[in-house]
């Protein structure tokens, strides 16, 4: 017997990214329909060029501080709409804009119906997948191919393995990181594609943002150039034999600072993206 679809919604907060707001409305929209989806902006001042119909899109007041103070005041935001949409919705996807859920298509399962078939009695988190350009292979993205058809490599990474999906209010860690007070489960057949760190002219844009810069990015960003020169100089390994040890591993260890969030013991593991994803996201 197929479990009885839950009814899910997604929110995310950006702030002048709507390059990956495009692309998280049309997946999420796809996979949950439009009318399920709460973006909010982060400052009044924020307008989309593009039209997004039934998408529930607000303008809030902007969140000062550095980059620490401003992320934890944004999940606090995010957590209290959260619970309040929970009041209508079985479950609730949390993810910034450069995120995107996705089953492994051998299940056969789009994304709620997998959600809807595992026990989330807090949360369920996402093998993360941090994607990286391959200097030597690939060029910057074109707007008109889906991210993975222009991508083959990727950083399995504890950083990305996030607590996305509550069932009932909680306090998310900035970022989405982890619930506070609550342990994690890593769901065998899903993954959180992080694309931060995808495209170095990007990137590079971004280092030029002086607001971004005095906020106190730069170490987050150089993070994110990391990924880049790891991926570009690493030998990949084959992905169906090393997400499942992966998964396993960030299961059972956790992070001598935070229980509650897994490691990779400062292991650097590198796979080859399948086939099989090039057209999802």
């Amino acid at each position: 017997m197929s479990a009885k679809q839950k009814k899910i919604c997604a929110l995310t907060m950006v702030r002048n990214d709507e390059y990956f707001l495009r692309r998280w409305i049309a997946y999420y929209g796809s996979q949950l329909g439009a009318s399920n989806l709460y973006v909010f902006l982060d400052g009044t001042d924020q307008q989309l060029e593009g039209s997004y119909p039934d998408v529930h899109i607000e303008a809030v007041p902007h969140i000062e501080g550095n980059v620490h103070a401003a992320d934890r005041g944004r999940i606090d935001f995010l957590s209290g709409k959260a619970a309040e949409l929970l009041r209508s919705y079985d479950l609730a996807i949390g993810t910034d804009g450069d995120e995107f859920l996705v089953v492994d298509p051998l299940l056969g399962l789009s994304l709620p119906e997998f959600l809807s078939q595992q026990e989330i009695r807090t949360s369920v988190s996402a093998l993360g997948v941090d994607v990286g350009q391959h200097l030597k292979e690939e060029k910057t993205f074109v707007d008109d191919k889906p991210f993975l058809s222009q991508r083959r490599y990727a950083l399995l990474s504890d950083r990305y393995s996030k607590a996305s999906v509550i069932s009932r209010p909680v306090a998310w860690g900035s970022g989405f990181h982890r619930v506070r007070r609550h342990n994690f489960h890593i769901a065998r057949g899903l993954f959180l594609f992080h694309f931060g760190s995808a495209d170095y002219e990007m990137l590079r844009s971004r280092f030029s943002d002086e607001t971004r810069m005095k906020s106190g990015w730069e170490a987050h960003l150089n993070r994110r150039a990391r990924t880049i020169h790891i991926v570009s100089e690493a030998k990949p390994k084959p992905w169906d034999e090393t997400v499942e040890k992966v998964r396993r591993l960030q299961n059972f260890f956790r992070q001598p600072y935070a229980w509650n969030k897994p490691t990779m013991l400062r292991r650097k593991v590198v796979v080859e993206i399948p086939e099989r994803f090039q057209s999802i996201v």
